[in-house]
């Protein structure tokens, strides 16, 4: 069974800390074990909540090399009010994310409408004046808002939030403004392919470490995570 830290649990939800390289669900052509696959292990009720029950639970993902903060509700009455919560954009999501390069401006929004690239693996940032006249485009609005929590000679530490919940938002948005993630190979430009196959890290350097919501009772939950070691490591290592 997979061993993933429980940073909170009660009869209604559980908050964990999901580790890089592992897929929140499945897919046809997916052999590997997902979180998925532990939760249903570890709550077998938790297969009848939800909408999909290939995703029974999950009410948000992170991509399977981004680890941090995820809550998972155990009940459709908390998944009901979480899903509300999601769709009204009630709920706090921060992440901690290093990119290459040195970011001039302390904090910015970012704004580019995305939609699926015609690779279909992975999305693109359009610009504002995009014609999505052309229903297949399915052209969404995103916006990704950012501040400077550090500057190091080639890298800059941001805090990260996202105020939609597209497709590799994070990633796309930070590649197209021009400060592509340290790690990250799907979205990158030549210099940083280069430097990802030098230092190797093996994950994308974005993580979930802040977390948000209310529960059924109407009490704000507020849950934080540290980076994990191998990126403070990393991080100690670029000084």
């Amino acid at each position: 069974m997979l061993n993933i830290e429980i940073i909170a649990e009660t009869k209604d939800y559980v908050v964990i800390n999901k580790p890089a390289g592992l897929l929140v669900h499945g897919a046809p052509h997916i052999k590997e074990e997902t979180l998925v696959d532990w939760l249903l292990q570890k709550y077998p009720k938790i297969g009848q909540v939800g909408e999909d029950l290939d995703r029974p639970g999950i009410m948000h993902r992170l991509d399977k090399d981004v680890s941090g903060l995820m809550v998972i509700a155990k009940n459709q009455a908390s998944y009901d009010s979480l899903k509300e919560q999601f769709k009204n954009r009630t709920i706090t999501k921060e992440y901690t994310a290093l990119v290459y390069g040195k970011v001039l401006k302390d904090e910015d929004e970012i704004d580019f409408p995305i939609k699926r690239s015609t690779k279909g693996y992975k999305m693109a940032a359009v610009p504002q004046n995009f014609n999505s006249g052309n229903d297949e485009a399915r052209v969404r609005q995103a916006t990704t808002v950012f501040s400077v929590i550090k500057r190091l000679i080639n890298f800059t530490l941001l805090k990260v939030t996202i105020k939609t919940g597209r497709t590799h938002q994070i990633r796309v948005h930070l590649h197209a403004y021009g400060y592509p993630l340290v790690g990250d190979d799907l979205y990158n430009n030549k210099q940083s392919k280069s430097k990802n196959k030098k230092y190797n890290l093996g994950r994308v350097f974005l993580v979930a470490t802040h977390l948000e919501f209310t529960d059924l009772s109407g009490t704000k939950q507020v849950f934080t995570a540290g980076l994990p070691k191998d990126l403070v490591q990393f991080l100690d290592q670029i000084k």
